[in-house]
């Protein structure tokens, strides 16, 4: 038997760390993940520790402050016919990213089935929506810094809360910012064919769609621990 193996030019490994050595020595694929795919969620690993870090500082802030904290409620309300409605546009601004989640998720489903103009006008839908959440942050950040709410202090309570959410939101917004370009890129690669001539692969549709997903989730958190709390 051993005779007929080494006629047929088998390899036979090695037992033991050796042949774990040999294996990862040689010049292929060990994990059936491409590699444009395996470098972005490592990307989206680091910028998890991150948003961590950023959070549970955050947290240690505001259990750790002796003045009281702002009320979120009261410090996000919008006035709408001269009523006071809280959280109405950090409502929104959560519902329009979402939102743009499915139609991520949509984009990647049309790309994979190489349909290419619904696959750049879902993503082109998914950049308008994200560029819609820059701009409602935008607003907020211009009412609260009207209403006198500054990184070093703020007239609602406790100074940390302005550094706090400047810091926080302004991070998650150049994110946002930075997906948007992203996004309108490999759309008009999309439709002016750029992977139909470099083999039909359509996987950096959903290589976009990992950085966006990522991007709505941390909002989840931001909201729920920073508006909610």
């Amino acid at each position: 038997m051993s005779e007929a193996v080494l006629d047929s030019g088998a390899e036979i490994e090695a037992p033991g760390t050796k042949g774990v050595v040999d294996d990862f020595a040689r010049d292929k694929q060990v994990f059936g993940v491409p590699w444009g795919k395996a470098m972005m969620w490592i990307f989206l690993l680091s910028d998890t520790f991150i948003f961590s870090c950023f959070l549970v500082g955050y947290m240690m802030v505001r259990i750790s402050t002796t003045d009281p904290w702002p009320f979120p409620s009261e410090v996000f309300s919008l006035t709408v016919f001269g009523t006071s409605v809280p959280l109405l546009l950090i409502a929104i601004m959560t519902f329009v990213l979402i939102t743009s989640s499915g139609t991520m998720a949509l984009a990647v489903n049309m790309g994979y089935r190489k349909d290419r103009n619904k696959t750049f006008w879902l993503m082109v839908a998914t950049a308008l929506l994200g560029a819609t959440f820059v701009g409602m942050q935008a607003f907020e950040w211009t009412k609260l810094i009207s209403e006198g709410v500054r990184p070093w202090g703020n007239p609602f309570g406790a100074a940390q809360f302005g550094s706090s959410f400047f810091m926080i939101t302004g991070f998650h917004g150049m994110h946002v910012s930075a997906g948007v370009i992203y996004l309108l890129v490999i759309a008009f690669r999309v439709k002016n064919g750029f992977y139909e001539k470099h083999g039909g692969n359509y996987e950096i549709v959903e290589i976009t769609g990992l950085y966006w997903h990522f991007v709505d989730l941390v909002w989840v958190f931001i909201f729920a621990f920073f508006y909610l709390w």
